[in-house]
């Protein structure tokens, strides 16, 4: 495996771990050379799993990078580390991979809505970033409308935690 930082051809695998029900490989590699460490994906070359657009009149190969480069940007300084994107990511290509199984398709729209899922679940603020250009809204209200109901949301889960009487 060619390292990325010096070009060296020579790397040894640090760590492995399986992903997609055993279909791809995610290695942590280190260059011998300059000990640059660095990833890489080792994946069977099926049929490849398609995104609908949203109107349903063009398909595209799944780009993880699309959706890593969409979840950073929405990330963009905020507190949460390269191992947890990483994370996010393996796990909406994972799910992804899942929800297209049969078909080998999904929509973008299926897509969306789990990065928002995941995103909420992690941080409100890259959250709102991400529904802010998925939605498209169209004026102030809507973006408003969102971040009410995402603070009643808030709201509701923290007056669940507060008012569960532990059980005996």
């Amino acid at each position: 495996m060619r390292c990325p930082r010096c070009s060296h051809h020579d790397s040894r695998v640090v760590e492995s771990r399986t992903l997609a029900e055993g279909r791809a490989v995610r290695r942590r590699r280190e260059c011998l050379n300059c000990e640059y460490r660095f990833t890489s994906y080792e994946r069977i070359d099926e049929k490849p799993l398609m995104v609908v657009k949203r109107h349903g009149n063009r398909r595209e190969p799944w780009d993880r990078t699309k959706v890593e480069t969409g979840v950073r940007q929405a990330l963009r300084k905020r507190p949460i580390s390269q191992t947890q994107i990483e994370a996010l990511v393996d796990e909406l290509e994972d799910a992804a991979l899942q929800a297209g199984m049969e078909s080998h398709e999904i929509t973008s729209t299926q897509v969306g809505e789990m990065v928002l899922e995941r995103l909420r679940a992690i941080d409100d603020v890259a959250y709102v970033r991400f529904a802010s250009v998925y939605r498209a809204f169209d004026d102030l209200d809507e973006f408003v409308a969102e971040i009410r109901q995402l603070s009643r949301g808030a709201a509701s889960s923290q007056n669940k935690r507060t008012h569960t009487t532990p059980q005996t």
